[in-house]
């Protein structure tokens, strides 16, 4: 993909970025002329897919806080400081199918702790390296299950409902140190986390959706790198339903 939006100079770090959404993100972002690491519990598969795109890798494990905090000084140091972060590290394959009444506590604890505290946390670490530069980013990556309610998924559903709230917080907070928070809710993206999803759900999104095709990563990564970009210095605190019109917020 050749983006037309620049990140030139840009230092953008991306959690999950060995696969999937995360890795679009990565490529898309190096495609744009920025410097970028990819941050995985995938340590075999992250440091090949570093080298393919050009991009530096760290690992990291979301569930642990010494690990983030080792990672973002890893990073700080691989790139020379920080301009952008994109919280798409997340659970989301083998906790679908069961109903609230099903869900286990530990299943339920395990993505909290990934998908929010993870993305709450990463964010922490990063404030001090983003805060030293005029017009730095936080990207969250919701989901928009969130916004119509998915059934038999309430832990991820819940985890990603917390990070649009967060988000909001976030951005509060944080524009007095010049960053800028925001958070995209992608639709049902043809992915590896989402190949487990019953054809049934993915028919009720394609009929659903006011583009009546499946969701791809590249229909995902260009709302992502204006969000990174200059052009959205002065954008901060939404949250964007990229879906196809499945969820018009």
């Amino acid at each position: 993909m050749t983006s037309s939006i620049s990140l030139d100079g840009k230092r953008i770090l991306v959690t999950g970025g060995v696969r999937g959404l995360g890795q679009a993100f990565a490529e898309a972002a190096v495609t744009a002329g920025a410097k970028v690491a990819i941050a995985d519990i995938l340590e075999d598969e992250g440091q090949k897919a570093a080298d393919q795109m050009g991009a530096a890798f760290v690992t990291l494990d979301l569930a642990e806080p010494a690990s983030i905090a080792n990672c973002m000084d890893q990073v700080a140091e691989k790139l020379g400081g920080l301009d952008g972060l994109v919280n798409c590290g997340a659970i989301a394959t083998g906790i679908g199918g069961p109903t609230m009444m099903e869900t286990e506590i530990d299943v339920w604890d395990k993505v909290m702790s990934v998908n929010v505290r993870g993305t709450w946390l990463m964010s922490k670490a990063a404030v001090p390296h983003l805060a030293a530069n005029d017009n730095s980013k936080i990207i969250n990556i919701a989901s928009d299950t969130a916004l119509w309610g998915a059934p038999k998924l309430m832990s991820y559903v819940a985890s990603k409902g917390a990070v649009i709230s967060m988000t909001r917080s976030m951005s509060r907070e944080l524009g007095a140190d010049g960053i800028a928070v925001n958070c995209i809710a992608p639709g049902l993206t043809m992915v590896e986390a989402t190949e487990y999803v019953p054809e049934d759900r993915k028919k009720q999104y394609i009929d659903g959706r006011a583009l009546q095709r499946e969701q791809l990563p590249e229909d995902i990564t260009g709302t992502a790198l204006f969000l990174l970009s200059d052009a959205a210095d002065f954008v901060t605190g939404q949250c964007l339903a990229v879906n196809g019109g499945f969820v018009m917020n």
